[in-house]
């Protein structure tokens, strides 16, 4: 075989990493670990808003919000191989990129509707209406 094929077919050398510099797929271990964290990191959310265990309803909803992101970085280490190595880090540059646009997006428009509800002449009683 030579250098050139060699080099093209996945896996090459043995190492776990593409022609392309980036990781293996998975093994059926990681796809069961990550498989047992989503599991738990839906059924604990569920758990609590079912049975009431937190009587403060905020707690509450903060803790799903940590679990829910603790589960997006699950799916993306287990399931979609997101690490640093891939793509010689181009994927995690583009999630980067992307997580930081949806922020400035949802605080910008977090804000505006802030301040357009303060600045809003009120109407509260309709009654005192010339």
């Amino acid at each position: 075989m030579t250098k050139q094929a060699h080099a093209l077919e996945p896996n090459a050398g043995g190492h776990g990493h593409d022609a392309h510099g980036g990781a293996s797929h998975g093994s059926l271990q990681s796809y069961l670990i990550g498989f047992g964290l989503s599991v738990v990191l839906t059924a604990v959310p569920f758990w609590l808003v079912m049975t009431g265990a937190i009587a403060d309803k905020q707690v509450t909803a903060l803790i799903v919000l940590v679990l829910a992101a603790v589960q997006i970085v699950v799916h993306m280490v287990y399931f979609l191989h997101m690490n640093t190595r891939s793509e010689n880090g181009w994927t995690m540059m583009a999630m980067i990129f992307t997580v930081i646009m949806v922020v400035i997006g949802l605080t910008g428009s977090l804000w505006v509707m802030h301040h357009l509800n303060v600045n809003m002449m009120p109407m509260h009683d309709m009654s005192q209406m010339p």
